[in-house]
This record gives C-alpha cells, structure tokens and sequence, in this order.
C-alpha cells in the first residue's frame, strides 16, 4: 500500500499535494484498491468555489459509482484532462498521473488540519 510521506489525507480517501497557494487532489492507493477498474472520471466543477466537504465529482469503477469530495475549500482551477481518455491511470498511478485537480486554496492552515500519513495508515487499519 503506497502512503507518500509528502501528502496529507482525507478520512474520505482524498490526498491533497500541497504546491504554495493552490494543491493538487487525488484519490488514494487504497481508494481505488478498493472501488477496483476505474472506467471514468466525471468532475465538471472546474472554476467553481466549494466548501471543504462538498462534492466536486465523480468516479465510476465497474461496479460501483463514488463521490469524490474536497478536502480543503477552495475554487477549482483545473481538472486532470488526461483521465477523459485514461481514467484507468488513476489505478496504475494514484499520486502521479491519475490526480484528479488542481484547486486554489482558500486557506492553506486547512491542509495542516488533514491526516498526516501515519494517521491514515491508522484509519486504513495499516
């Protein structure tokens, strides 16, 4: 199970990257470990301002349908347009090419409240 130590984490199974005043957004290894072959990605909130918590999109796998949620509130500046025509990269590469978007953070301090990557192992049962 692949925990980068650079991240923060979500109890949803979001990562959030840190990059100055804006972060990168993803799903976890175990995220789409879990949801299994991940066949699209649906996220059409590109520009706009959401709150921490609220939906910005979707992940549809084979057999189930997730939500995906921000982790930190802030306007969305850009989706991962390479996951139109492989959203399987989100399974082969969670933290590389298979994130999700790219947000304006509202307040940076939100991402310090996130997991730190012992306290979602701890939430996993790693």
């Amino acid at each position: 199970m692949n925990i980068p130590d650079h991240l923060r984490y979500t109890a949803d199974h979001e990562w959030v990257a840190l990059e100055g005043d804006s972060a990168l957004v993803g799903i976890t290894d175990y995220a789409q470990g879990e949801l299994g072959d991940i066949v699209f990605v649906e996220i059409e909130t590109v520009g706009q301002a959401l709150r921490q918590g609220d939906v910005f999109g979707t992940v549809e796998a084979v057999k189930t349908v997730s939500d995906l949620f921000m982790p930190v509130s802030g306007t969305l500046l850009e989706k991962n347009a390479g996951l139109d025509s492989a959203p399987e990269s989100v399974n082969s590469d969670a933290y590389g090419s298979g994130w999700m978007v790219r947000i304006q953070l509202d307040d940076p301090a939100q991402v310090d409240a996130l997991m730190s990557p012992d306290e979602y192992r701890k939430h996993i049962g790693l």
